[in-house]
């Protein structure tokens, strides 16, 4: 396992506050209720992460990204059945990992957790994967026995991010072609909106390049022939060929998730408002090649009705700020420096 990162404090946020701190602070678990836990292969660039919430939470997802690998999404939809999942998987190994639900699933059953069929309970746990697969092959794929681990690995205390779980493979600045990728990864950011909490935690493994909403200032992307990450969408304008990008062969996966009561239609509804969390620090976004997909949850635990003008207002603000974390947190893989490799060198839009 990689260690755990530093994070300062949790930020804290009203409407109309834009002077705090706008990089990545705080973890997905500072919403009571849930539990993350990670697993790593040892050999290869790869691994899965898991949400707990065995007590059953309202769930949404709002899929964006054109070439996605998804379990369970449908689901989520407003109008069907189930309204509450008890687990979340968001792996690596592109569709070969969507099996890691499976591991997540028998945990949960063996801990009689789950949604009652008569005398059955049926754990639901949504996934999605991105695609790692150009550095490490199929054979190692997250597996049924990787989501086991991760839900024994699972703690309310996790602050770890960068290499670890989904993140572990995960790249960025693929538009221009795969031998200019740098590192992307885990990242995490928490808000109070009110009295309720916000929190982020994001896979970036997207095409396109990340960029601080801030400043405008290109953080990783697309590496030049000078090494020097620059705008992908400025060299194809500038005439620049596309780098042969397979569909599917990126995606960012998140989870946003709120300690606020919400229906599922309004679950639905934040998952959809914090996808602009993406569009504001990663360019291109939602691309033919990428599979995005942003999963909602609402624990209920702070036992007060979620005020959506409030928490939409500030969701693509906390998802912003877990893509910049993933990226300031990574550390390299021998076919893609991380950003913190190339401090001092990057460049503006």
């Amino acid at each position: 396992m990689s260690p755990a990162l530093p994070v300062p404090n949790t930020a804290t946020i009203g409407l109309g506050n834009s002077g705090a701190d706008r990089r990545g602070s705080g973890s997905l678990c500072d919403v009571a209720g849930l539990r993350v836990g990670h697993w790593q292969h040892p050999q290869a660039p790869t691994g899965c992460s898991v949400v707990l919430c065995e007590q059953g939470v309202v769930a949404g997802v709002d899929v964006r990204g054109a070439a996605p690998g998804t379990r369970e999404t449908d689901l989520l939809r407003p109008e069907n059945t189930v309204s509450v999942v008890h687990g979340l998987v968001l792996t690596g190994g592109s569709a070969f990992g969507l099996s890691v639900a499976d591991g997540v699933m028998r945990w949960l059953a063996e801990q009689g957790h789950g949604f009652a069929v008569g005398q059955v309970r049926v754990p639901i746990v949504p996934a999605a994967v991105l695609f790692d697969l150009w550095l490490h092959s199929p054979a190692t794929a997250p597996d049924a026995a990787a989501g086991r681990a991760a839900c024994e690995a699972a703690t309310a205390t996790q602050q770890a991010r960068g290499n670890v779980g989904a993140g572990t493979g995960a790249t960025v600045g693929k538009l221009l072609g795969v031998s200019h990728a740098m590192k992307g990864g885990i990242g995490m950011a928490s808000l109070r909106v009110g009295d309720a909490t916000l929190a982020a935690m994001v896979a970036v493994n997207a095409v396109g390049d990340v960029v601080d909403p801030r400043t405008g200032a290109l953080l990783a992307g697309s590496r030049g022939p000078d090494g020097r990450p620059r705008s992908s969408v400025q060299a194809i304008l500038d005439g620049e060929a596309l780098g042969g990008g397979l569909a599917g062969s990126a995606t960012t996966l998140g989870v946003i998730a709120t300690d606020a009561r919400l229906t599922k239609a309004q679950a639905n509804k934040l998952a959809q408002i914090a996808h602009d969390g993406l569009a504001r620090s990663i360019q291109p976004v939602h691309t033919v090649m990428d599979g995005d997909v942003l999963f909602a949850l609402a624990t209920g635990t702070l036992d007060q009705a979620g005020d959506m003008a409030r928490l939409g207002a500030a969701a693509a603000e906390v998802v912003a700020r877990a893509v910049v974390d993933a990226v300031q947190a990574a550390r390299s893989l021998p076919q893609a420096p991380a950003a913190t490799d190339l401090a001092g060198r990057t460049s503006d839009l």
